[in-house]
């Protein structure tokens, strides 16, 4: 079962990846009350969760990221840029959104987190 499951997330991790940035685009430009969404736990481990999972399946989907360290690195350094502009876009908007700069911070704990466990996490899914 966990083979057929890996070797479905490989063939679409691509996919996977442009449809999480596309959610995480359309969550952060969006009016929360036209979502009509009530958040229980912190905002900002929703972000950092986020950008870890947006991490994660980046550094999946490209291939010679799981062995060159140069690559991991353009990755997050885009990732961290990419919610560095949906914050300014929030802020720009007229979305009843505010950009701030905890968001960035915390939009980059959780790339900074994935790069630093990606290795580990991809040892144990070679083993699947």
């Amino acid at each position: 079962m966990l083979k057929t499951i890996k070797h479905l997330l490989e063939r679409s991790s691509f996919f996977i990846s442009i449809l999480l940035t596309l959610i995480i685009i359309y969550l952060s430009l969006s009016s929360l009350k036209e979502l009509n969404v009530k958040i229980s736990v912190s905002d900002k481990f929703l972000h950092s969760l986020a950008y870890l999972a947006l991490t994660y399946s980046w550094l999946f989907s490209i291939k010679k990221s799981h062995s060159n360290n140069k690559i991991k690195s353009y990755i997050g350094i885009i990732l961290i840029i990419f919610g560095i502009i949906l914050e300014v876009l929030q802020s720009s908007m007229p979305l009843n959104r505010q950009g701030d700069i905890i968001d960035v911070l915390a939009n980059s704990l959780g790339v900074v987190f994935a790069l630093v466990t990606f290795n580990t996490l991809h040892k144990y899914y070679k083993v699947i």
